[in-house]
């Protein structure tokens, strides 16, 4: 509520946006997808090797990787517009 009431006393529309939007969320469409991959078919025995795999991970993407991710959202997030809110399939 707080930032709400700071972005309407400098002038900024707010827009209805819902909690979770599964067909824009970023981290839905661009890294769930190839961590899912990478991880599938490992066992950790303990959460400090889950972690550290992790970090093993997210240490080795490309640079490519991330940008990839966001530039391909541009285009799903104006689809979006252009459907008045509708579903935007992947």
């Amino acid at each position: 509520m707080l930032t709400q009431q700071w972005l309407q006393r400098y002038g900024w529309e707010i827009l209805a946006h819902p909690a979770h939007s599964p067909d824009l969320a970023p981290s839905d469409f661009h890294l769930f997808g190839p961590l899912k991959r990478h991880l599938g078919g490992m066992a950790f025995e303990t959460e400090d090797d889950l972690i550290s795999e992790l970090r093993n991970w997210f240490d080795n993407l490309d640079v490519d990787f991330f940008r990839v991710g966001i530039n391909s959202l541009l285009s799903r997030w104006q689809k979006c517009i252009d459907l008045h809110g509708d579903y935007v399939e992947k």
